[in-house]
């Protein structure tokens, strides 16, 4: 089949990325999409069982770091697009493990524009109709104060405003905001934005870069807060929480965040930056009680009854205080913004990790890993 498009997306097994996949999948059948996912701990097929015999959809298990193999994908598949998903993402484990968030975030990224940069060139129409899309994070821009510890009303205002929507504090992240990284993992990305840019601005590649909030939603590997804690709020188990869980961040439902990649990819300004975000800032202890209240709810419990499965534990090293994403360029010139209120999107996401017990127990056994490395092989 003749296909309008090609698209590479990498780490469409992931949690963002199998989102992103399946939208585009089922939205575009004239798209033919490939899936280039190395299958790390973080990687995980069975997020898109749903899709995965599409006619459409293609997966291959491939590093992003391997020149070679990237040389050989984009003219087979005649790709004239790229969103640049794969990452190592877990702050926790770039403090422990620097060394593989550069070689992949950094290297990784630059494998695929000079991959791009080459093969494009070559093309007849130049770079004509390509667009490479690279998602980074609001990490990269450090971290704000928080000037009102009880929060302020939000200058911002969408359909998915509820009571909660408030700032704690009067300063945001912008798309102007210089890049202070305070994590070996935000330095990653900064670092991976950087050469994006460059490769605009030096050999004029196509490119588009985005910094989104904190994701949450339905298939997110349970090292992330929210669902580490839905599972351990059902077995009884404790609540680790850094500090005294006053860091505040802003949270987007994952599935907004897809539709804001599908925007931005078909829509977005070559060599523009835009910010997502879900103007929506919690403190984490707050999220942490909002789980309790609405799992203990869907399980039949009393209300608020694992409260004291609550611990505090000491601070991360380096533990940014505050992040909060300005959105209103992406609002204004696209006509982006989330469509769930928080407490609607934590009931939507609660409840699916309740309903998938399988997926959970299959993720935090390590099976799933065991499988892909005898049906892939372990390269």
């Amino acid at each position: 089949m003749n296909y309008k498009r090609s698209i590479i997306i990498t780490g469409g097994a992931g949690f963002i990325g199998s989102h992103v996949v399946r939208l585009f999948v089922n939205k575009y059948p004239d798209y033919h999409i490939i899936n280039l996912d190395k299958l790390t701990y973080a990687g995980n097929l069975a997020n898109l069982k749903d899709i995965e015999d599409k006619p459409n959809y293609t997966f291959v298990k491939g590093d992003i770091c391997d020149f070679p193999l990237i040389n050989r994908l984009l003219p087979e598949y005649h790709v004239d697009g790229i969103i640049h998903l794969a990452a190592e993402s877990h702050v926790d484990r770039s403090i422990k493990d620097p060394f593989t968030f550069a070689h992949t975030n950094v290297m990784g990224t630059l494998t695929l524009l000079q991959a791009c940069k080459l093969y494009w060139e070559s093309l007849p129409e130049g770079y004509e109709g390509k667009r490479f899309y690279h998602i980074s994070t609001d990490e990269v821009y450090g971290a704000l104060d928080i000037t009102h510890p009880e929060g302020i009303e939000s200058p911002f205002t969408t359909k998915a405003s509820s009571e909660h929507h408030h700032a704690y504090g009067t300063q945001f992240f912008t798309e102007e905001t210089k890049y202070q990284p305070h994590s070996p993992y935000s330095a990653s990305k900064a670092s991976s934005d950087h050469f994006v840019r460059a490769f605009h601005d030096t050999y004029g590649l196509p490119t588009i870069v985005t910094n989104c909030s904190n994701n949450y939603g339905p298939y997110q590997f349970p090292e992330k807060l929210i669902p580490l804690f839905i599972n351990n709020i059902r077995h009884h188990k404790p609540l680790p929480v850094y500090g005294e869980g006053l860091n505040v961040r802003d949270w987007l439902y994952v599935e907004d965040h897809a539709r804001a990649i599908d925007l931005i990819f078909h829509q977005g300004q070559i060599a523009n930056t835009y910010n997502i975000g879900g103007f929506n800032e919690w403190k984490n202890i707050d999220i942490v009680k909002l789980l309790i209240k609405t799992t203990d709810r869907l399980l039949g419990r009393k209300e608020n009854e694992d409260l004291s499965l609550i611990t505090h534990v000491t601070d991360r090293k380096g533990h940014d205080l505050r992040y909060a994403i300005d959105s209103r360029k992406l609002q204004r010139e696209l006509g982006w913004e989330p469509s769930l209120q928080f407490e609607e999107g934590i009931e939507k996401t609660v409840l699916w990790y309740l309903d998938h017990q399988d997926w959970m127990d299959n993720v935090t056994s390590g099976d799933y890993q065991k499988y892909y490395e005898n049906m892939y092989g372990n390269r």
